[in-house]
């Protein structure tokens, strides 16, 4: 068959193919909707999906927001709700204020790009999540990928750079491997060399503290 006569998603094929000799391959299970008495697996650790408040507080909103947003933020989607739960969360760890993104992909990607850019360096540790690694490769700043947890290797690269800005990513409790980030030192690190420090508490938050 010639070029021209190939499905234009043929290549599709190739790639599935690809990614299942190398093991890569994923498929979706279904969770049913049954009482848990043991959850080793999800991301639930405090149990807030199943609390009875957060349950009821979800059907009052419902009630009275309706099912949807109507709209981006700008426009029509910005409610007290939201404003409530930043301002709420924002005491919650001792911040000056929050702002609430639709996920947490979306937050790293939107905080990451917003702190960095062209002209500034990236540093990012090796484990550091996916949407993390994502939003290094968008943000058009020149990044430096550190081994695991080196808190030696940040403070070189920072004392290396030529750029003015600089920030440093990083995971607070690494869903890879389960291991902890030394903040406390990536903290004074990063004083000390004036960058910015910006963590994924998605899986530290309510239990590591603040």
């Amino acid at each position: 068959m010639t070029r021209a006569g190939l499905s234009p998603l043929a290549w599709l094929d190739t790639v599935e193919q690809q990614r299942r000799q190398a093991g890569l391959r994923r498929s979706l299970r279904t969770r049913p909707a049954v009482a848990t008495e043991l959850d080793l697996a999800s991301n639930d650790y405090l149990g807030l999906s199943q609390h009875p408040a957060v349950i009821d507080g979800g059907v009052a909103a419902l009630r009275t927001w309706g099912a949807g947003s109507t709209g981006s933020r700008l426009v029509t989607g910005n409610t007290e709700l939201h404003e409530q739960f930043e301002a709420a969360l924002a005491e919650f760890v001792g911040a000056e204020t929050g702002l609430v993104f639709s996920s947490g992909y979306t937050a790293n990607l939107g905080g990451v790009v917003a702190l960095s850019g062209p002209g500034s360096l990236l540093i990012s540790d090796a484990f550091a999540h996916a949407s993390l690694v994502d939003a290094c490769r968008l943000s058009r700043a020149r990044v430096i990928v550190t081994p695991h947890n080196d808190v030696d290797a940040v403070e070189a690269a920072l004392a290396a750079r030529d750029e003015e800005r600089a920030l440093v990513v990083t995971d607070s409790v690494f869903s890879t491997d389960g291991a902890l980030a030394p903040l406390r030192r990536l903290h004074e690190v990063c004083r000390r060399h004036r960058a910015l420090l910006l963590v994924d508490e998605a899986h530290g938050l309510g239990v590591r503290g603040t």
